[in-house]
Formats: structure tokens, C-alpha cells, sequence
């Protein structure tokens, strides 16, 4: 079955071109014009991977992944005219998996696509649970509890988390892990690992600012603290 692409842009002639060019590749497309249509697209279609632009009227992308993720954990690239660097900072913080900005080619457009959807879709052998103190991760389920409560992860949390647990003790720089999100080596963006730990410390850690299990290796990135 065609995964369904969600893409949301004030701009028609854009929609229009994203969607021709999609579908083409094989992919379901629906479309909105600003944020609040794209809310109702979203409940009805249940998209498998959103498009978003961040500057639209009525409601931007912002707003939108503000409200969308308290529905769904659907994986969201931003497609974004702005360079600032902090722009694209609180785009991740609120959720979003990758971003690219415009002006873009629907060639390296699609390519984030897929690997996107191919690493959210990616299967794991059955009952593969990983365990450490108060955590239990479940790779089928893509669940994750701490201290008894299920804890709501965005899908590159969880795939960081995944890949720590799995492998306790390891030091994993930051480029390791961009290149476990994305699939496949590009030039990355560092810092969206940064955010991403410091998102997942915020809800998996008791003390955020002093974390007990995903610890910093400085001068390399990260790691799981073995138990």
C-alpha cells in the first residue's frame, strides 16, 4: 500500500509541484494551504509523513506541530525559506525529523522522504525489548515506559534512545547518530542531535541537568551509562 504524504504549503503552485512529483514516485499525496486545514487533513487521512512549511497564514507550522503533536507522532519534515539556525532549532524542538530549506530539489526532497519513512518503518526481530533501570523499550511496539508510565517520544527520540540502549557504554559522536536518523551520509546538522538529547533527557530523566542515563562524552557525543 502507497504511504500517504501530507503537504502542507500556502503556496499552490508549490503543493501542486511536490504533489505531481511525489505521486509519481509512487507515494499517496493529500494536501492543505495553512496549518488548520492541514489539522483537519491529518485526523481524516492519518498521514504517514507530513511536509510542512513553517510560514503560512491562518496557522504556521509551529502552531501546527504544536497541536498535531498532541494527536499524533507523525514524522514531519520542514520545509523552510529561513537560514537562521535557531529557526531550524525550535522546528526539531518541536518534534520535526528533518528540515530543508528552500529553495530545494525534489530530488533530495524525495531522498529525505524515504528515509525518513524507512527508518520509522524499519522491523524488528519480534519481542526485541531493551531494559535498563526504570526504562523498557519495545521495538515492535516503539513504546517506551519510565517508571511504570508510558512516556511520549517523537520517532528520532526514539530511534536515539533505541540505538544507546542497545549498545551501553558505546560513545556515539554526533555524526554516528545523524546517520543513523537520516538513513544515509549527508552533510548534517550536528546540532539537531543536541536538541534531540536534550528533548529526550526532559522525558526519560529524573534530573535533566543531571542525567543518570544518557550521559555526554565530551568531545565525541553520547552515550547510554551501563548499568
Amino acid at each position: 500500500m502507497a504511504k500517504t504524504i501530507l503537504v502542507v504549503d500556502d503556496t499552490e503552485s508549490l503543493r501542486t509541484l511536490v504533489k505531481n512529483y511525489l505521486q509519481q514516485e509512487g507515494f499517496r499525496v493529500v494536501t492543505a494551504k495553512d496549518g488548520r486545514e492541514a489539522l483537519f487533513v491529518a485526523r481524516e487521512e492519518k498521514p504517514d509523513l507530513i511536509i510542512l512549511d513553517l510560514m503560512m497564514p491562518e496557522m504556521g507550522g509551529y502552531d501546527f506541530m504544536r497541536h498535531h503533536s498532541r494527536e499524533a507522532e507523525t514524522p514531519i519534515i520542514i520545509l523552510t525559506a529561513k537560514i537562521d539556525e535557531n529557526d531550524k532549532v525550535l522546528g526539531l524542538e518541536l518534534g520535526a525529523d528533518d528540515y530543508v530549506t528552500k529553495p530545494f530539489g525534489m530530488r533530495e526532497l524525495t531522498a529525505r522522504v524515504r528515509a525518513v519513512l524507512r527508518r520509522v518503518g524499519k522491523s524488528a526481530p519480534e519481542a526485541e525489548i531493551l531494559r535498563a533501570g526504570e526504562i523498557v523499550l519495545d521495538r515492535n511496539s516503539r513504546l517506551v515506559q519510565v517508571r511504570s508510565e508510558y512516556v511520549n517520544l517523537t520517532p528520532s527520540e526514539f530511534d536515539i534512545l533505541a540505538a544507546l540502549m542497545a549498545s551501553p557504554g558505546r560513545a556515539y559522536s554526533r555524526l554516528d547518530l545523524l546517520d543513523l536518523l537520516q538513513g544515509t551520509a549527508y552533510e548534517g546538522y550536528e546540532r539537531t542531535i543536541d536538541v534531540h538529547i536534550r528533548n529526550l533527557r526532559t522525558k526519560i530523566e529524573q534530573d535533566p541537568r543531571n542525567p543518570c542515563y544518557v550521559e555526554t562524552v565530551y568531545g565525541i557525543g553520547y552515550r547510554f551509562v551501563p548499568e
